[in-house]
């Protein structure tokens, strides 16, 4: 690894391999640095290397991944795997542990891809063993083939649950049932997207053969479910919830957990760069111009990281970028940009064009966000909804002020899981909207880091 590089890529999912490949390609020195022992980011998974007995358990769109990591592997850069970034700043300087020893790097440009995270919905007892996130249900079978050894249930909602369930109905897992907690009336608010969402119909099609693969399969399947409890002693032992007018319970070992999705914004923030209040996807995502380039000379965005899309429009986001970062370089010329990137625009609004149906049919409920005042919602410290309620009734306006009174949001995971949460428990108790809460201050360390791991490096400051 070098001191300097003209790009640094931080992620190797779709997106960040695709603008790795797109700078390196026109001349620019590349390093793309990503946690993961193998490129592929969490949607292809271990993709070339699957400790599966078949890939085709996952899908086409995983089969996908293969050529795009096969032709990243192949291209001029130079590529870190298990890098974790640490530390990110406006100056475009990183503090990165690799293998376990602390490097630091500087870049003319940076770009993030760091993909998205799940969303945090607290509901009583999530934080019991055997309760998981869909997300880490999916990571488990795709890194090392591991299936629960019971039934498991699936609920919340999303397209990722239904991803999840087709995966192992096709891996020959029997699913205990689907608990679908998507408001029955946002069907009805998404058909006036629908005509749009027809530009990119194979989307609706690959929901409407999961659906009914999960129906052909006789999973039992309860709709508008509301008022989740996760019951147990010293582990998971049943999932409670009502459901068309009733009380359900049902026995379980594992439940899996899934709201959505919505952009990791951590190192963003770190770097200073800009975000706004996106109401269709209840998320903040980065302020970017056209090309991916935030707020911060020289720092773009790309792919899940900058708005929800999904893989394939990630890629060509990822390409889009790659391309500018090559023209501020002086590599290319205006023209040639604008040529080269067209195509790949033109190709990324139509898998775009499916979101507004998607955020609208799956929008959560801003009950189920804020959750019942004994939820806890940070984990790491034991914080509940209502001590952040009575932050809030004590003076604390916004998450950073919970903060302090509560120290939620200053365990290990700094906030990623219940960051989220806070704002709209905030919200809901000021009677205002989430966009005036604001939002946790993302400071270093980013990732956890020793003093011993800190003494390896030739300069001691940061």
């Amino acid at each position: 690894m070098k001191d300097a590089y003209q790009l640094v890529v931080i992620g190797a999912g779709p997106a960040g391999m695709a603008a790795a490949q797109a700078a390196a390609s026109r001349g620019i020195e590349v390093a793309v640095v990503d946690e993961q022992s193998q490129p592929g980011g969490q949607i292809y998974r271990n993709v070339d290397s699957s400790p599966l007995a078949s890939i085709d358990w996952l899908g086409e769109d995983y089969r996908f991944g293969k050529t795009q990591v096969q032709a990243f592997r192949h291209a001029p850069i130079d590529y870190f795997p298990e890098t974790s970034v640490w530390y990110l700043d406006s100056s475009r300087e990183l503090g990165l542990l690799h293998q376990g020893e602390h490097r630091r790097l500087s870049a003319d440009a940076i770009v993030i891809a760091g993909g998205a995270q799940e969303r945090p919905v607290p509901i009583p007892g999530w934080q019991l063993p055997g309760v998981m996130t869909a997300g880490g249900g999916q990571i488990l079978l795709k890194s090392a083939a591991l299936v629960p050894r019971q039934p498991p249930v699936l609920a919340g909602s999303g397209p990722l649950l239904l991803l999840l369930a087709s995966q192992y109905l096709r891996a020959g897992i029997e699913i205990r049932a689907i608990v679908d907690t998507t408001p029955r009336q946002n069907r009805w608010r998404a058909l006036r997207h629908l005509p749009r969402a027809l530009g990119a119909a194979d989307y609706l099609f690959k929901g409407l053969k999961m659906i009914l693969a999960i129906r052909r399969a006789r999973v039992p399947w309860y709709s508008g479910a509301v008022g989740l409890q996760a019951r147990g002693d010293e582990r998971l032992a049943s999932l409670r919830f009502d459901s068309g007018g009733r009380s359900h319970e049902i026995d379980t070992e594992l439940l899996l957990l899934h709201q959505g999705v919505m952009p990791a914004l951590q190192m963003a923030d770190a770097a200073g760069c800009e975000s706004d209040w996106h109401e269709q996807q209840q998320c903040w995502q980065p302020r970017l111009d056209d090309w991916g380039a935030s707020s911060q000379a020289g720092i773009y965005i790309v792919g899940d990281g900058a708005g929800i899309g999904g893989a394939r429009a990630a890629g060509l986001g990822g390409r889009i970028t790659g391309l500018q970062v090559a023209f501020e370089a002086g590599r290319i010329d205006q023209a040639t940009r604008d040529r080269l990137a067209r195509p790949l625009i033109n190709a990324r609004q139509r898998h775009l064009a499916i979101r507004p149906f998607l955020d609208t049919y799956y929008r959560v409920d801003t009950s189920v966000l804020a959750s019942e005042p004994a939820a806890l919602v940070c984990r790491c410290e034991e914080i509940s909804v209502a001590q952040i309620e009575a932050a809030a009734d004590l003076g604390a306006s916004g998450p950073n002020q919970v903060k302090a009174f509560t120290r939620c949001g200053m365990g290990p995971c700094q906030g990623r899981f219940c960051g989220a949460s806070v704002e709209q428990i905030l919200a809901r108790r000021r009677a205002v909207g989430v966009g005036e809460i604001g939002r946790f201050s993302a400071r270093p360390p980013l990732k956890p880091i020793t003093l011993g791991q800190l003494a390896t490096s030739e300069e001691q400051q940061v």
